[in-house]
């Protein structure tokens, strides 16, 4: 069976970068959260924080905690056909029980870490590429991250699968230093 890798980490730390790099190397691509952009497009609202926090909670509410697993499990097993899947931006504990217990040791966590401080100063300075109709790489104000900080933390379980990762990438220097740690990673699962 090909192998899911699962990214994770908080807003800001550098998911997609390392997502892309997987992407450029084969990897099926899914995004956990492109079901909450999905319903924000949907109800014609703004993809601002606030909305999609609700959001993110109504559909736990109706389907429990591991919400974004379950929703997401169809398309992970149509990608796994295919070859390697990476999946972008794993995030509750429950989501990664569920995981943990369909695909064994064919899932592969990774956790890319940054600092807060550093976070916040990549968020504040993106900007919103047209071409980014699946809203990846939005940009967010300092109290909109932090607050969607807390809110991850204390809603939605996001700490526990960060700590129980498989492999952790720190994102502090450049991308020819995140390349190095992923391809060490990639040898190490044999992949």
């Amino acid at each position: 069976m090909s192998k899911l890798l699962a990214i994770v980490g908080m807003t800001g730390s550098g998911k997609s970068i390392v997502t892309d790099e997987l992407v450029k190397k084969g990897f099926n691509f899914l995004r956990f959260g492109q079901i909450t952009l999905d319903i924000v497009k949907e109800r014609s609202l703004e993809p601002t924080e606030e909305n999609e926090k609700k959001i993110r909670e109504d559909v736990r509410k109706e389907h429990g905690m591991g919400a974004f697993a379950i929703l997401n499990i169809p398309k992970i097993e149509s990608l796994l056909e295919k070859g390697g899947v990476i999946g972008d931006g794993l995030y509750s504990w429950s989501e990664y029980k569920i995981l943990k217990e369909r695909y064994g040791k064919n899932l592969v966590v990774i956790a890319v870490y940054a600092p807060p401080e550093t976070r916040y100063k990549r968020l504040e300075e993106r900007k919103l590429k047209k071409e980014d109709k699946a809203l990846r790489n939005r940009p967010f104000d300092r109290e909109s991250a932090k607050s969607r900080d807390f809110a991850e933390i204390e809603n939605i379980e996001k700490g526990g699968p960060i700590v129980m990762a498989d492999y952790l990438i720190k994102n502090t220097k450049d991308l020819e230093y995140i390349k190095k740690q992923l391809e060490e990673i990639l040898e190490e699962i044999k992949i």
